[in-house]
C-alpha cells in the first residue's frame, strides 16, 4: 500500500507493508479509542516527478501494463510529469486539507513509484543546497 501524508506545509510518500484493509481497520480503531472524527472517501492524489529522472520510462511501461487504472501519468511541461493516483482520502473532516491518502497497486509498482519519489526528493534537496 502507498500512503501519502499531507500536512499544512508538505507531504510524504511511503510504502506500508500492511494490507489496505488492515491499515484502515487500525485507523478506525484508533479514532474510536481517542474519540476522533474520521472521514474516508474516494479521491485522487497527484504529485510531480522530473521527466529526466532515471526510471520514468519504466514507470510509463508499468502504467501501460496495469489495466486497473489506479495510476495515470500526464506531461505537465518539458520538465515535469504529473503522477495521479486513485485511492481514498482519510481525515478528521470531509473538508480537511490535512490527512492521509492511501492506495494499493501491485507490490512492484508501489515499490518502484516510492523509489522514484525518493530519488526526486533527493535531487530536489541537492538542487536547493
Amino acid at each position: 500500500m502507498l500512503k501519502l501524508t499531507y500536512t499544512e506545509s508538505s507531504f510524504d510518500l511511503e510504502c506500508v507493508t500492511l494490507s489496505l484493509e488492515e491499515w484502515v481497520a487500525q485507523r478506525v480503531i484508533l479514532a474510536l479509542r481517542v474519540g476522533q472524527s474520521l472521514c474516508i472517501e474516494p479521491s485522487t492524489a497527484s504529485f510531480l516527478l522530473p521527466v529526466d529522472l532515471p526510471g520514468v520510462e519504466v514507470l510509463r511501461a508499468e502504467v501501460k501494463r496495469d489495466d486497473r487504472e489506479i495510476i495515470a501519468l500526464c506531461a505537465c511541461d518539458a520538465e515535469y510529469l504529473e503522477v495521479t493516483l486513485r485511492g481514498s482520502w482519510l481525515s478528521d473532516s470531509s473538508k480537511g486539507s490535512v490527512g492521509v491518502f492511501f492506495t494499493a497497486m501491485s507490490d512492484r509498482a508501489e515499490f518502484f513509484l516510492h523509489k522514484l519519489w525518493q530519488e526526486a526528493q533527493s535531487c530536489a534537496s541537492v538542487l536547493s543546497e
